[in-house]
């Protein structure tokens, strides 16, 4: 009996030994030996890539989660993450677990954060285009279609003579004035949008600004002296020429004059106090005066303006303005005018130097005088 109990033991003992060697080894976790890090540049709407890492042994599968500031952002579980508004002035990290090819799971490994979101870059494809008829009085349209990607919800503009700032000129659109006639004018536009950096970009600055309307009747004057001259004659040609061609003069209405050596449609006389009555009614040695096809302008009126101009401590520049353009006005055919209304400008055909009647005093103009019956 005794061989049959060692014969059972033996049969147990080998049942045993063939148990433990078929039984599976428990799985092997990898081990992270390089960390996990971020690829990309971290701005908003910009996409980040996962590096996940080398591990031992090498992993056949890996798990990611993103994180903001540490904390888990929903949804946020795939290789790649998109940015977003949220992140914005944020740091994210990415949290990696790897999976053994023989199904052992990682400790979680993390990378370092990325530096603070930024905002999004606006991409500038042109600059913006200035349209428009480039003559004072009319307006310039700033044109920023198509200028940044993606497309701004708001566009702030900035409008510059010569390179300056233009106050108040802030909108899309500019109206042309007198300051900016012979001037450049360029616009600046600037780009908004949520969770992007705005972005400023200027245009092509425009030819010069040209005269309120392209030139529409031409007049020829000759220039005469009569009497005892004193005042600088070629300065007074000088002058006369420049507000005969200056913005805010008749030229405003489309006419130009040029000066020719005798005759012409007109004559411009220089003339002594003494000598103005002869040219007939209405001149008189106090006053210019015209009389026919004589534009008369008094020397002492030139030299020393009128004592209610000077009482008002304007220049006597400006005097010279408005005597030339209410005489020239006349030959032009218009007539006197009265104020149109308190604290208004005068008209230049009113006869400043003798009451104001609550006008102010100016030397050029207005737009109502703008024509002539030549």
């Amino acid at each position: 009996m005794m061989w049959k109990s060692r014969a059972i033991l033996l049969a147990v003992l080998l049942v045993l030994g063939l148990q433990g060697s078929v039984s599976a080894a428990d799985p092997v976790a990898p081990v992270v030996q390089t960390e996990p890090a971020v690829t990309g540049t971290a701005r908003v709407y910009s996409t980040l890539t996962a590096d996940p890492g080398t591990w031992v042994p090498a992993a056949a599968s890996y798990s990611y989660r993103w994180l903001r500031d540490g904390a888990p952002i929903p949804g946020a579980t795939a290789p790649t993450y998109r940015l977003t508004g949220d992140d914005l002035t944020h740091q994210v990290e990415v949290r990696v677990v790897a999976t053994g090819p023989d199904g052992g799971v990682s400790a979680p490994a993390t990378s370092a954060p990325t530096a603070s979101v930024g905002a999004a870059v606006f991409t500038v494809n042109a600059r913006p285009t200035i349209t428009g008829v480039r003559r004072w009085g009319r307006t310039l349209t700033a044109v920023t279609t198509g200028v940044w990607s993606p497309a701004p919800t708001t566009v702030v503009y900035r409008w510059f003579r010569d390179g300056l700032p233009i106050r108040g000129a802030v909108r899309a659109t500019y109206r042309l004035t007198v300051a900016d006639f012979g001037r450049k004018i360029a616009v600046r536009a600037g780009a908004r949008r949520a969770f992007y950096t705005n972005r400023v970009v200027p245009s092509f600055a425009t030819g010069p600004i040209g005269h309120r309307v392209p030139v529409r009747q031409r007049f020829t004057y000759s220039i005469a002296t009569r009497g005892a001259i004193t005042a600088d004659l070629k300065e007074f040609a000088a002058l006369t020429a420049q507000s005969y061609a200056d913005p805010r003069g008749w030229r405003a209405a489309g006419y130009e004059f040029t000066r020719v050596a005798r005759g012409g449609d007109f004559t411009l006389v220089l003339s002594s106090a003494a000598k103005v009555p002869s040219f007939g009614y209405p001149c008189s040695s106090t006053w210019s005066c015209r009389v026919g096809r004589f534009v008369i302008i008094n020397q002492t009126r030139w030299l020393h303006a009128s004592p209610a101009w000077n009482a008002a401590g304007l220049p006597l520049r400006s005097y010279r303005h408005m005597v030339l353009n209410h005489e020239t006005g006349h030959w032009l055919g218009h007539g006197h005018l009265s104020c149109p209304g308190k604290g208004r400008l005068a008209p230049v055909m009113m006869q400043q130097s003798k009451g104001l009647a609550g006008c102010r005093f100016n030397p050029f103009p207005l737009a109502s005088e703008r024509w002539t019956s030549r």
